[in-house]
């Protein structure tokens, strides 16, 4: 299939079902495992900047990051539908939009993922007019995080609520195959997800309040022990295997008997 058809199918599981499963992934194994296990559509999200590179947010993620990344993903050459994220301030205008998103395709997307709602409409529909699916993302915006001066629940007043309807209409009519929402309390997100004739992939969200689900492949397999954000439901603890096989490693080497000779 291709990257449109993909897109075309999970959208239509907004009706027909069953939720869609969406997951980060960073790499050639990772992508390759989430695959071999039915994922619906692997994220590579600029969330890599903190669990893979190390900074404090997403506000350091390159293009360049991201376009290593999404082609080490696309060797794995998944059945799921492999979204690359669109870095903070790759997106400024239509043109460079759709520049930077062909970027990405070029490295193996087969869509494309940007932050916010009006502002973004007619990038959205620069970019999906080209052919090149994308994905929406409202709610609590990563790339916003140091103008908002930090990470907070989204959709607490009806007025919130509003705008955030507002935003995701719009991008509807630009032409999105799917909105994520993170961090909107669960009355929200299960109206907006009501009102919406494209699919809700909920992340901070709440349980089945949304079309799907996406989580942070760190947070799933446990992997990255010095934050967990408080909404994820780790399905593994590997870190501490991890550790116990690097010790186990370091004594079997040293406790060897010296070389002859």
């Amino acid at each position: 299939m291709t990257g449109l058809e993909k897109a075309a199918a999970l959208a239509a599981r907004k009706h027909a079902g069953p939720p869609v499963t969406m997951l980060t992934a960073y790499d050639y194994p990772t992508a390759r495992l989430f695959d071999d296990a039915g994922i619906d559509a692997l994220l590579v999200g600029d969330s890599l900047g903190m669990v893979v590179l190390g900074y404090p947010d997403t506000t350091h993620v390159t293009l360049e990051h991201m376009l290593h990344h999404v082609a080490a993903v696309a060797r794995a050459k998944p059945k799921a539908l492999v979204i690359g994220d669109l870095s903070i301030g790759t997106y400024p205008d239509p043109a460079t939009a759709l520049a930077n998103a062909r970027k990405l395709v070029e490295a193996g997307a087969e869509a494309v993922k940007l932050e916010g709602g009006l502002r973004q409409a007619a990038k959205v529909r620069a970019i999906v007019d080209a052919g090149i699916p994308v994905c929406g993302h409202l709610g609590m915006l990563p790339q916003r995080v140091l103008e908002e001066g930090g990470y907070r629940k989204k959709g607490k007043t009806p007025e919130q609520s509003a705008a955030l309807l507002e935003g995701a209409q719009a991008l509807v009519e630009a032409g999105v195959f799917a909105i994520v929402f993170e961090s909107v309390v669960p009355k929200t997100a299960e109206w907006l997800t009501s009102q919406l004739a494209v699919p809700t992939i909920g992340i901070g969200c709440g349980e089945h309040t949304c079309d799907g689900e996406v989580a942070v492949a760190t947070d799933l397999i446990g992997t990255f022990p010095w934050f967990v954000p408080p909404f994820a439901k780790p399905e593994a603890n590997l870190s501490p295997q991890i550790t116990a096989a690097a010790a186990a490693y370091k004594a079997r080497v040293q406790n060897c008997p010296a070389p002859l000779g």
